[in-house]
């Protein structure tokens, strides 16, 4: 165990993640309420739309005019995100807008990459050294190695550590080759495999062979451990999350249509406060978002939170 942080980075992507895998069509004044709602909570990094192709992810078909409909609130960092050169010149279009973020995305599951991208491990490797290339080209740095599947797959089983250690080398393979500077590993929980004792053994691999790298953590609820990983990754020092408001979200390949999306963005700032970590969020607001979010979708969503309130809203009453 390492000292605990004094505050933690939270990066929202209940817009992108959620929207991407409900089943009915979400009006586009609806997508463009809850960017904006989360923005007022103190959240500075939200995840606002997907570039993808509209044929496989429908959801987002309206990329473009989301994110030319809503009002930046200064401070905050929106994002969009692509794949591929398609995917990257729609970003493009707004960079006065969007911060660009470059990244090279891998998978430790063969199965996964399989059915995920439909391409084999080596194909996908190859497909990044382009788009890697392509990005940088473009004059977008790559800075981050994202790991999807970095702790169990659907399809494959247990991922072991030096699995996710082989992967984060290629990764490392190829933005040198494309002449870019890793900054951060970003590491996925895609299918909800993680454990607390799985985050500690890959976390402390990854440390062992980058101790100086920063990690991001991604995690999915899908087994009902997601707050429990945070914790066991708080203990260790993690400093930066990927959530969900109100656990918005899913992955559309992974096998489990009825699983819970993300861990929810503030049942991990409750978590924080109450280990005494800062992360300049509103906690109160931020269920009210949640709550919002619900009534987008038209349907309960995972977040307990939401429906019982935080307990400072309760010690503000008991006292």
């Amino acid at each position: 165990m390492t000292d605990l942080p004094s505050h933690v980075e939270i990066h929202e992507e209940g817009p992108r993640e959620g929207f991407q895998i409900e089943p009915g069509p979400i009006p586009t004044a609806n997508k463009i309420r809850l960017i904006e709602a989360l923005a007022d909570t103190g959240l500075h990094h939200i995840q606002a739309c997907s570039f993808v192709n509209t044929r496989l992810v429908p959801g987002w078909a309206d990329a473009e005019a989301v994110v030319e409909g809503f009002k930046a609130k200064p401070g905050v960092h929106y994002t969009g995100l692509f794949f591929n050169g398609n995917g990257l010149d729609r970003a493009l279009a707004f960079k006065d807008k969007l911060t660009i973020n470059g990244s090279i995305s891998l998978t430790a599951s063969e199965g996964f990459t399989r059915k995920n991208l439909n391409r084999a491990p080596q194909e996908n490797i190859d497909a990044m050294k382009k788009h890697s290339a392509l990005q940088e080209s473009k004059g977008v740095a790559v800075t981050r190695i994202g790991v999807m599947a970095a702790f169990g797959c659907n399809y494959q089983g247990d991922i072991a550590p030096a699995q996710v250690i082989s992967t984060l080398e290629d990764g490392l393979a190829i933005a040198a080759e494309a002449g870019a500077t890793i900054k951060l590993f970003s590491l996925a929980d895609t299918m909800g495999w993680a454990t607390p004792m799985r985050i500690e053994r890959v976390i402390n691999e990854v440390r062992n062979r980058w101790p100086d790298m920063t990690i991001a953590l991604h995690l999915h609820d899908t087994r009902g451990l997601a707050v429990a990983n945070a914790h066991a990754a708080l203990k260790l020092g993690v400093t930066q999350f990927d959530s969900t408001v109100g656990g918005l979200g899913g992955c559309p390949f992974a096998g489990q249509p009825k699983a819970a999306g993300n861990i929810c963005t503030e049942e991990l700032v409750m978590l924080c406060e109450e280990m005494g970590i800062d992360t300049g969020i509103d906690l109160d607001a931020l269920i009210e978002v949640g709550r919002l979010a619900e009534e987008i979708v038209g349907h309960q969503l995972p977040s307990e939170l939401i429906h019982a309130g935080s307990l400072d809203a309760f010690r503000r009453k008991a006292a």
